[in-house]
């Protein structure tokens, strides 16, 4: 999802310069045929036994998840914020996908830190999740979805995506997720009084359902980013899940393209292989 080498440069080169924000790059990415794990993790600033879990989904790609295929998710819910410090990421829409994907999984109890994957619930992380993850990169994938994200001249972020789903699959939805890495906070109150935080891959902006009527969606929005996101810090994400079930069909990513000025700076400079 992220190429490498010559080759990328030219194609992130190229995009820049076809699009009408001089200097703001167009990132695209199609799907593959085998599926992408969505990682979920439901946690919260408030609880004092989540930041473990948030240092485990910061470092899976460098230590458990090495090897798999997977976008990663920090959904912060609200129900912790009533206890003494409020979580500046939480959002309602988190906790009440929360409460659906444990009802889905045929429980009734939401607690945090929580694993999904794929939205089948994990008792723990570490081996765990990567065995899951490992699990779901077997499959073929039964969704397909193209992803584009860009600048607009206005400061938002243009989002296009188009996703398809394959005969005999159920209702299905699209969601698109932006998500933010290099989080910082020191929490005053609460469960971590006293504590600093750092968070990555957590969700700022949220959109969805949309239905995928007759195997087919295509979407497009010019989104106006919350205060204070750092755009080089972020992710967008795309994915189609099944309605009933719960099931992640697939899963897209596309990070922050480079400008032109600075595409054309790494096909100048030396390489080495």
């Amino acid at each position: 999802m992220r190429g490498e080498g010559l080759l990328a440069r030219l194609v992130l080169v190229v995009a820049a310069l076809a699009h009408p924000l001089v200097g703001m790059a167009a990132c695209t990415a199609h799907s593959g045929p085998k599926t992408t794990a969505l990682i979920e993790l439901y946690t919260s600033e408030g609880c004092s036994s989540c930041p473990p879990a948030d240092r485990l989904l910061a470092s899976f790609y460098q230590g458990v998840g090495r090897g798999t295929d997977a976008v990663a998710l920090a959904l912060h819910v609200n129900y912790w914020d009533a206890i003494g410090w409020k979580d500046p990421y939480a959002q309602g829409a988190f906790s009440d996908r929360h409460d659906w994907l444990v009802h889905a999984n045929h429980h009734t109890v939401a607690y945090t830190p929580h694993f999904f994957v794929n939205g089948n619930e994990m008792s723990s992380g570490g081996g765990q999740l990567r065995s899951a993850v490992l699990e779901v990169n077997a499959q073929p994938a039964s969704a397909r979805i193209t992803l584009n994200s860009a600048g607009t001249t206005a400061g938002r972020l243009s989002l296009d995506a188009v996703a398809q789903t394959d005969e005999g699959v159920g209702p299905a939805a699209l969601f698109v997720a932006v998500a933010e890495s290099g989080l910082v906070s020191n929490v005053a109150r609460g469960e971590n009084r006293g504590a600093r935080l750092t968070h990555d891959h957590v969700v700022r902006s949220w959109i969805g359902p949309i239905s995928l009527a007759d195997k087919e969606v295509r979407y497009h929005r010019d989104l106006e980013l919350p205060a204070g996101v750092d755009r080089s810090h972020i992710e967008v994400i795309a994915f189609v899940q099944d309605q009933r079930s719960g099931k992640i069909l697939q899963t897209i990513a596309v990070a922050p393209c480079v400008s032109v000025d600075a595409a054309m700076a790494g096909l100048r400079a030396p390489t080495s292989n």
